[in-house]
């Protein structure tokens, strides 16, 4: 569905990757994890259409994102940002009908088939409790729910989500990655999103894309990243100690340094 083919990424003269190659597959959900700063937002955005590459081509099947109108791109590839949605003055089921606006007609005016879409990605989030509140009365880990049902609304192959878990406490986090799993496999869609929360991604991503400091992305399971020591090393200096036979990781303390 979305092929990089020697991507480059970065903002003016800042390089922040070269040359790198990737696919997204259907019904996948990829985790992208690397240090702050590594450009993980850049590449999202670049590969959404969002900003230009410095180098190489995005392809949505087979088309350059850059050549698609936005109507084609709005069909074809969604993107969740962080933050809460400007629009606060609407309810829940209007923020998520916006979704629908790249299907709709000249006028934008919602089909039954259009509602239908709206109502079944409220309740396949679990969010029909939250009908009609207000989106200004949401909290954060409810106005996470809300934003993923307007991608699943917007019906596309692709999603891209930037830090989907941010702000969140754990029980949120998990049902939030969690939800991303369900919508990869069920909905055979192609979802890739970047966390900083890296035992999340080790336990429910199917796959995992590093980035790593002056060198090319690392791709692989999630068991392959911590056999191989490339999740070690894509995080070195972190403070940060992986465990591959537990499949765990744990931070490092005063005690645990090597001592002189």
């Amino acid at each position: 569905m979305l092929h990089a083919h020697g991507l480059s990424i970065g903002h003016g003269s800042k390089v922040l990757l070269r040359a790198m190659d990737l696919a997204l597959n259907p019904g996948e959900l990829v985790a992208l994890l690397g240090v702050n700063g590594i450009g993980k937002s850049t590449l999202l955005r670049t590969l959404g259409g969002l900003l230009r590459p410095l180098d190489g081509q995005v392809l949505l099947n087979e088309r350059n994102v850059r050549n698609l109108s936005l109507n084609e791109r709005a069909r074809a590839v969604t993107m969740v940002l962080p933050g809460r949605p400007a629009t606060v003055e609407l309810d829940v089921e209007g923020l998520v009908a916006l979704g629908r606006h790249p299907w709709t007609g000249r006028w934008g005016s919602l089909t039954a088939k259009d509602h239908t879409r709206v109502q079944e990605a409220i309740a396949l989030v679990g969010a029909d409790h939250l009908r009609g509140k207000a989106i200004g009365s949401c909290s954060d880990g409810e106005s996470q729910l809300v934003a993923i049902a307007r991608a699943l609304a917007q019906d596309t192959p692709v999603i891209l989500l930037d830090e989907p878990t941010a702000f969140l406490d754990l029980p949120n986090r998990a049902t939030i990655v969690r939800l991303l799993r369900t919508i990869a496999h069920a909905e055979k869609k192609s979802v890739l999103f970047s966390t900083h929360d890296v035992q999340l991604a080790l336990d429910l991503a199917d796959r995992i894309v590093l980035m790593r400091p002056g060198q090319d992305i690392w791709t692989g399971t999630p068991m392959m990243a911590m056999g191989s020591g490339e999740l070690q090393r894509a995080f070195a200096g972190s403070g940060i100690r992986f465990d591959a036979e537990a499949g765990t990781h744990r931070f490092v303390t005063p005690d645990d340094r090597p001592k002189p």
